[in-house]
Order: structure tokens, then C-alpha cells, then sequence
């Protein structure tokens, strides 16, 4: 979101509150082994992967500041256990 709390993204605005809705669904996913719709288990390795393919889809993590946004991410999703608010570990990486 770059600091400004809403993004336009394929024409939609989304902003934070779409952001913190994402990661706790994938964090509740992950720690109930929710099955998807195509069969695999959403656990710890297909996070990862889906990761890794959507940072390569958007040039790398080396492009912008992906590399902290997938950190944050990361810990946001991979914690066992479940932090309060996204914002509150994203507002030290502004700038």
C-alpha cells in the first residue's frame, strides 16, 4: 500500500482492511489444514510456493520493496500465533 493506506490495483481500490481480510484467512488456512478447492492442503510448503511464484510474477523480490513485504507476510501467515493487527507490525517499515 506504500505508506498511504489504499492501492489501486486491476482498476480496484483496495486498501488495508482488504489486506488484513487476506492474511488472516491464509493464517486460519494454514493452522486448520484447510483443504482448497483443487485438492492440496494449504499448509506451510504451498504458502511458500505460491509465495515465491507470485514475488517471481512481479519481478523478483529484489523489485521495490518486496522482499519486506513477503517477510512481513511471512510472519503474518507462518506465526502459530495469530498477531492482532497487520498494521501494527507494518507501521515500523514505513518510511
Amino acid at each position: 500500500l506504500r505508506g498511504v493506506g489504499a492501492a489501486a490495483i486491476d482498476n480496484l481500490m483496495e486498501d488495508a482492511a482488504t489486506a488484513e481480510i487476506s492474511r488472516s484467512q491464509l493464517w486460519h488456512w494454514r493452522t486448520r489444514g484447510v483443504a482448497l478447492a483443487d485438492g492440496p492442503v494449504f499448509d506451510a510448503a504451498l504458502y511458500t510456493a505460491v509465495r515465491d511464484e507470485e514475488l517471481a510474477r512481479l519481478g523478483g523480490p529484489e523489485a521495490g520493496r518486496l522482499t519486506e513485504a513477503a517477510e512481513l507476510l511471512d510472519r503474518l501467515v507462518l506465526d502459530d500465533v495469530f498477531a492482532e493487527f497487520l498494521t501494527l507490525r507494518a507501521y515500523s517499515m514505513l518510511e
